[in-house]
């Protein structure tokens, strides 16, 4: 061990961060951990441009001034919001062997990078909390559980099947779907698959269900696990199934086990998945 701070850099993948959100980390993570932690938050992530957090270059230039830099043990996704599609395969392409060492934590769009992640080897990648989440109610739980991993790799922190059923990782379901067919396309042999969704109505959960798990490579999937789905707009007619029977559903026709449900969602509750840990 050495004396000097865990130093954790944040960036904007897609939307800009909302100023009050540093102050109140900052806060946060100085009462949690006193002088054991440094957080940086990149200027990128409160510039703004059209809906991004700064043009593509922009957002891709943060990324890799960051992970390239060994001075950083990691990199904290600062929030969703679309945009991690348009700079992920550039950005890859000129990390160095630095990038290597550190930890990525984020969830939502995040979950494109975290799948170019792991497929480059990457061991220390996993869902779980932004520091965007401070402005949900609860948001202060949800960011010292992104802390305490990145800290700590704290057993608490953790969803409480990760570990017990083999490898695992953990995605956004429509941001999952959207990944299939491309080069991020991340390789799940094996792995117990994690999904949570928001926003989404039912249908439109069932129809990227049905895309994920009829894809080829997913069939070799070890099990699926449910998230919860927050705020599925009324349909009419009422699609009727739930989240859970449509899972069990595609799973079914896939050949996949279904393993019951995952403690992850786009809320405070969300709790942390390495990608491969178990």
């Amino acid at each position: 061990m050495t004396d000097r701070a865990f130093r954790i850099g944040v960036m904007a993948p897609g939307g800009a961060l909302a100023p009050e959100v540093e102050p109140r980390v900052r806060a946060l993570a100085a009462e949690l951990y006193g002088g054991r932690v440094e957080l940086v938050f990149h200027p990128q992530c409160f510039e703004r441009c059209g809906h991004f957090a700064g043009d593509d270059a922009r957002r891709a230039q943060a990324f890799l001034e960051i992970a390239n830099d060994p001075a950083f043990d990691a990199l904290w996704f600062g929030r969703g919001g679309y945009g991690s599609n348009r700079i992920v395969e550039a950005a890859c392409a000129q990390l160095a062997p630095a990038a290597a060492d550190k930890a990525y934590l984020g969830y939502s769009d995040a979950g494109t990078f975290l799948s170019a992640l792991h497929m480059k080897g990457f061991r220390n990648v996993a869902h779980g909390p932004m520091p965007g989440d401070i402005r949900m109610a609860g948001g202060e739980a949800a960011v010292a559980r992104g802390l305490a991993w990145l800290v700590d790799r704290a057993p608490e922190a953790l969803e409480p099947s990760v570990g017990a059923e083999g490898p695992a990782a953990a995605f956004n379901l429509v941001i999952l779907a959207h990944l299939i067919g491309t080069p991020q396309e991340p390789d799940l042999t094996g792995h117990v698959l994690m999904v949570e969704e928001i926003g989404e109505y039912m249908y439109r959960i069932d129809r990227d269900l049905c895309q994920v798990t009829q894809a080829p490579g997913m069939r070799r999937l070890a099990g699926l696990r449910m998230g919860r789905c927050a705020g599925v707009p009324e349909n009419d007619p009422d699609f009727v199934l739930t989240e859970e029977e449509v899972a069990r559903y595609w799973c079914e026709r896939a050949g996949i086990p279904y393993l019951g449900r995952a403690d992850i969602g786009h809320d405070a509750a969300n709790k942390v998945v390495p990608f491969g840990a178990g």
